[in-house]
């Protein structure tokens, strides 16, 4: 009886058959926003590592959830509400927190401004995705391996990189006038691209080669890569997925005339 008086998934109204493994993947997804929480807790005492690496660590959790999720067979509406509610947390209000505290408040009104406008455009960009999601499968299958915008946690990883990069170079950037209105000006960039309609590459695009053994050293890889040189890691990918953007806009434009040039 005391079930009824605790939030529950309307769906296991009418599943007489749950069990738990049907709240691993909501778990995972609270993990991921206690990550995003907390990292804005470091950010006020000023612990800029541990900060980024709980985004990182969220940005993990927010990939598993999902897959999890499928494996399975335990994906619901109720897990998906929340998981968008976790990646506003996470990749929204979190990194824009950490960005502020760090640099932009030293930018005045227009840091705040960006800020402000990095976190209103992840919201948009969650809600926008939540409804095209409904309308996935009247999508050819080559449109369903492209997000339009680029995706919240990827966002939240490009806003991050200068303070990425500033943790491996540790200099004072208080001595360069310039530094906080710069990135300013990157930040609200990467909020522009975020509710844009530029397509980017989505995980169905990743296709490892050779099964599943290769693709698991590969994983492995880059977790050693992740624990022995993280900043260096996070920097070269961050840079990889920036330059991708013109290229995923090159290959869907090719993939749309190629499908027109069909129906002609």
């Amino acid at each position: 009886m005391l079930h009824k008086f605790f939030i529950t998934d309307p769906e296991d109204d009418n599943k007489p058959d749950q069990n738990f493994r049907r709240f691993i993947p909501n778990i995972v997804t609270l993990g991921s926003m206690v990550c995003g929480l907390t990292a804005i807790q470091m950010a006020t005492n000023e612990r800029w590592h541990d900060a980024v690496l709980l985004i990182l660590i969220a940005t993990i959790l927010d990939t598993l959830d999902g897959a999890i999720a499928r494996l399975l067979n335990a994906t619901s509406k109720f897990g998906a509400e929340l998981d968008s509610l976790a990646d506003f947390l996470s990749f929204g209000v979190a990194p824009a927190t950490l960005m502020y505290l760090w640099i932009l408040e030293d930018a005045g009104r227009v840091g705040w401004v960006a800020a402000l406008v990095f976190v209103i455009c992840s919201a948009l960009r969650l809600a926008r995705f939540n409804v095209q999601s409904d309308d996935t499968d009247k999508k050819p299958e080559w449109a369903r391996k492209f997000f339009s915008g680029v995706p919240a946690p990827a966002g939240s990883g490009l806003i991050l990189l200068p303070i990425i990069v500033y943790l491996q170079i540790d200099m004072d950037l208080s001595e360069y006038s310039f530094a906080s209105p710069l990135i300013g000006l990157w930040t609200l960039i990467i909020a522009g691209l975020m509710v844009s309609n530029i397509p980017t590459f989505s995980s169905k695009q990743i296709r490892l080669p050779g099964g599943l053994i290769p693709s698991l050293a590969i994983a492995g890889l880059f977790i050693a890569l992740l624990v022995h040189a993280p900043w260096v890691t996070l920097t070269f990918f961050g840079l990889l997925y920036a330059a991708m953007i013109p290229v995923s806009m090159q290959v869907y434009n090719k993939r749309k005339k190629r499908a027109s040039n069909k129906h002609a």
